[in-house]
């Protein structure tokens, strides 16, 4: 579902905006055949080369269109980090990067097609904005909010899903009120609610982690603090670390494992064998704060 949002939001795009254009990697090449028909000239396929495609988009970029560039996130982001580095970061121009497959959504193609550190690697790189969205319905406001200036934009688009949209989701929302926050991060909300259903937690959610609200982290944080993240775990530590400096705090940082699961499987095998379904979710967190 999300991934046909992006490829109806930005045909709409294709045709409204004169300024839009897609580079794509093959990846969606069949869904974006009738815009290519349409704007041979603003929709590209470079085929299976991510580098040239994130260099394309460079070039699109500093002829003052805004390119979306749309691949498998392993191949996006890892793949493409130096070009994303150089062609976009010291040329200092801006693209909306989109993938797909997030963490392990594809677990059965193996880890080339996992990518749990791409949010991570994009923190080592200046003036990312990052969007995790939980539910198909945040994602066309966040993709047509990224046509309306030129900085650089990651949105990190997955198959699991919450029940409920929260396009108010850019700075914290509290889904819940009680004791110590547990901050949710795009699609670990549902799993997040689960597994405290009778828990005296607040619960926040944000499909923005980046950058991280921290006005409204410091608001609602106590002295404990659970985040709960759909990548890598502890990649938000330096920003909440900053965001609570100078106040005692312990904070549990949940997430994918660092180290590989070697049996592909579904993504809800993953999930449960980082311990980010409810069960595993619920057993961490009231170990850290009871």
């Amino acid at each position: 579902m999300m991934r046909q949002t992006f490829v109806d939001t930005t045909t709409e795009l294709l045709a409204s905006d004169p300024r839009t254009a897609v580079v794509l990697a093959d990846i969606s090449a069949d869904a974006f055949r009738p815009a290519m028909r349409r704007h041979p000239d603003r929709v590209l396929n470079v085929g299976i080369r991510e580098q040239l495609m994130t260099g394309v988009a460079g070039g699109l970029a500093l002829t003052g269109l805004r390119p979306y560039v749309h691949s498998y996130a392993p191949f996006l982001i890892d793949r493409a980090y130096e070009q994303i580095k150089l062609d976009l970061g010291h040329q200092d121009v801006g693209a909306v990067l989109v993938s797909i497959g997030a963490s392990y959504d594809g677990a059965a193609e193996g880890y080339t097609h996992q990518s749990p550190g791409d949010v991570e690697l994009l923190d080592t790189l200046e003036g990312w904005t990052v969007h995790v969205p939980g539910h198909p319905d945040e994602v066309a406001a966040l993709l047509r909010a990224a046509a309306r200036h030129d900085d650089r934009v990651y949105i990190r688009l997955a198959e699991q899903e919450n029940s409920q949209a929260y396009p108010d989701g850019g700075r914290l929302r509290v889904i819940r009120r009680g004791g110590p926050l547990v901050v949710a991060v795009g699609p670990m909300l549902d799993p997040v609610l689960e597994a405290t259903r009778d828990l005296d937690v607040t619960v926040a959610y944000t499909n923005t982690p980046r950058p991280l609200d921290a006005e409204g982290l410091r608001q609602l944080a106590d002295t404990e603090l659970v985040m709960v993240e759909p990548y890598l775990a502890g990649t938000s530590a330096r920003q909440v670390a900053e965001a609570l400096g100078g106040r005692p705090h312990r904070v549990l940082h949940l997430g994918v494992g660092r180290a590989e699961i070697r049996r592909y499987g579904t993504w809800q095998d993953h999930a449960r064998a980082h311990g980010l379904d409810p069960a595993g979710l619920r057993a961490k967190i009231a170990e850290f704060l009871w």
